[in-house]
């Protein structure tokens, strides 16, 4: 099933995101809990490529497993960073034959040896260049990313919505947000994202954040603002490993609940490889989600 086909019902959902292993010695536990997060039944998972191209040998791994498992969609990511033209049409090959039909389309985290400058000359300078061959290539459902808060490489948002907009009008059918902790500055976002023109769904993403030590990587990821409700939230339970989780899995609950409240139906949640994340805060929505999950 493509994703739109979800997307577009009027029913509230979740859906997750797992890593793949960086080494093979990681795989079995990584596959373990990925499939324990599957078993939850999501709308989707998607299987991320590792940073800089890191563990992208297993994503197709994780993928085709959870694939046949059949317990929910997949979305295996595709990063172009340092990729030839001929590696991309063989990945995508390789989905289309494991039945899968949707693909996660990004630039990627730049390797050590690259600069932005040096993209220039890459098959691929910009995920827009990697959208419009996925959309030749065949039938594939494609999403991209976006950032509520500009893009750490862009100049300001209007730079960012035009770059945003060019991958829409490229082929992407769906964006997913990256992290961000207030939920205002998403629905600024969109607004300005409607004035544009752009009317493809978006899906806010939600980092639930369950150990103080993930604040320093959230922001070098995102550059994320966090709002002062939620570094008081960290300065008071970020001691406790057992609290923080728990403070960190409300809060990202009473995020969605928001965002459910007014006018979003579908929400990703960054569980990573996190099963007991991910089964909490489907309990803490069982009721608005309509199932149980206990």
């Amino acid at each position: 099933m493509k994703l739109t086909d979800i997307i577009s019902s009027n029913t509230f959902t979740l859906s997750f995101e797992v890593f793949p292993p960086k080494t093979n010695a990681r795989l079995e536990s990584v596959r373990q809990a990925t499939e324990e997060i599957a078993a939850l039944h999501p709308a989707f998972i998607s299987v991320t490529y590792g940073a800089g191209g890191s563990g992208s040998r297993y994503t197709l791994e994780i993928a085709r497993n959870l694939q046949k498992k059949g317990l929910t969609e997949i979305l295996p990511h595709l990063t172009c960073v340092d990729a030839a033209r001929d590696e991309v049409r063989q990945y995508l090959a390789d989905l289309r034959e494991a039945g899968m039909h949707n693909v996660m389309a990004l630039r990627g985290d730049l390797p050590e040896h690259m600069t932005p400058r040096m993209m220039g000359n890459a098959p691929y300078p910009h995920a827009a260049d990697l959208i419009r061959d996925i959309r030749a290539a065949g039938d594939f459902c494609i999403g991209a990313a976006c950032y509520p808060e500009v893009h750490p490489e862009s100049k300001n948002q209007q730079d960012d919505l035009l770059h945003l907009k060019e991958k829409v009008e490229a082929g992407a059918d769906f964006l997913t947000t990256q992290m961000f902790f207030d939920n205002n500055l998403l629905y600024s976002f969109l607004y300005k994202l409607r004035e544009m023109g752009v009317t493809v769904p978006v899906l806010p993403g939600i980092m639930p954040i369950t150990s103080a030590k993930q604040i320093s990587r959230a922001r070098t990821l995102s550059g994320s603002f966090m709002p002062r409700r939620f570094t008081a939230l960290v300065d008071r339970f970020g001691s406790s490993d057992a609290a923080m989780q728990q403070a960190g899995i409300i809060y990202a609950t009473d995020q969605i609940i928001d965002l459910y409240a007014n006018g979003i139906r579908h929400v990703h949640v960054y569980t990573m490889n996190k099963p007991e994340v991910a089964r909490a805060i489907q309990a803490n929505l069982s009721e608005i989600l309509g199932r149980d999950f206990q």
